[in-house]
């Protein structure tokens, strides 16, 4: 997991770069085409089906995560790459409200201190930033949380029913990037790919692609709630390259921000494996 921690947070500096060349829905397709080939590679190599019975599902998971994807990195384009990133990782607060609203869960008290916390956290993170006139990215950036959580949610639902993982995020690139391609081409033009920016691209494609790999054998090896504590690394990691890439810096009340929505996010995460825990003792 910090591997995959420090090649998200390598992939957001990717997306910063070629912010300055490319549109965030642009960039996303190709994200999104570089995760389809790669996988697609996987799939013939062991000559697997992508046939499946839950398309739909798969198409849902697609759709909220292409748009979740793009507003992640117009945030990244228009904020600091942290601020960005930790916006987008208010994602398990989400979650774990829709999964009492959609899965029927039930609310622990930790769960309802957690989403508390990071609420306040997001007040502090976003101050900051309002202050500085940036409220539509912030916004869009907390959205792509939101979207990132149905994304999520969407997964958990797809690996109940037997669906590999390797299937899910086959359709997730696929998908994605035909409705990237066209938000791009409903909202502007392709920008010319040349030799000078093409590694931009490649080294995000790259670092994503391997990213999601290694956290998925991180979640299918690990303990969850260790795997997803360390997932919050790349936002220590996001941090350190906003300062030595940027030289930027953040206020303190955005630091503060940022830690109490890994704190909450944690409690979140938590509350959840508790609740699992309980159940499973219950049920035996």
């Amino acid at each position: 997991m910090l591997v995959a921690g420090f090649l998200f947070a390598a992939m957001g500096v990717f997306v910063k770069l070629g912010s300055a060349q490319f549109g965030a829905a642009e960039l996303a397709f190709y994200r999104s085409l570089f995760t389809f080939v790669a996988i697609l590679g996987i799939v013939w190599y062991r000559k697997s089906t992508v046939l499946t019975p839950h398309f739909g599902m798969h198409l849902l998971r697609a759709t909220v995560g292409a748009v979740s994807l793009v507003g992640y990195f117009h945030a990244i384009a228009e904020l600091p790459l942290a601020t960005a990133q930790t916006l987008n990782y208010t994602s398990p607060l989400f979650l774990a409200i829709a999964t009492v609203v959609v899965l029927g869960e039930r609310f622990s008290g930790l769960l309802i201190a957690a989403i508390v916390v990071g609420f306040v956290g997001v007040a502090l993170l976003l101050q900051p930033t309002f202050q500085e006139g940036k409220q539509a990215p912030a916004l869009i950036g907390l959205f792509s949380g939101v979207f990132a959580s149905w994304a999520y949610l969407s997964v958990r639902t797809l690996g109940r029913v037997g669906e590999p993982d390797w299937r899910v995020v086959f359709w997730f690139g696929l998908v994605a990037a035909v409705i990237c391609a066209g938000w791009q081409a409903a909202t502007g033009t392709f920008h010319p790919v040349r030799w000078d920016n093409v590694w931009i691209l490649a080294g995000m494609g790259l670092a994503g692609t391997l990213a999601q790999l290694a956290m998925t054998r991180a979640y299918r090896t690990g303990n969850t709630l260790v795997v997803g504590a360390l997932s919050y690394s790349t936002l220590v990691f996001g941090a350190a390259a906003t300062f030595l890439v940027w030289n930027e810096r953040m206020a303190p009340l955005a630091w503060a921000g940022m830690l109490v929505i890994v704190a909450s996010g944690i409690m979140a995460m938590r509350a959840e494996r508790r609740e699992q825990v309980e159940e499973a003792g219950f049920e035996s």
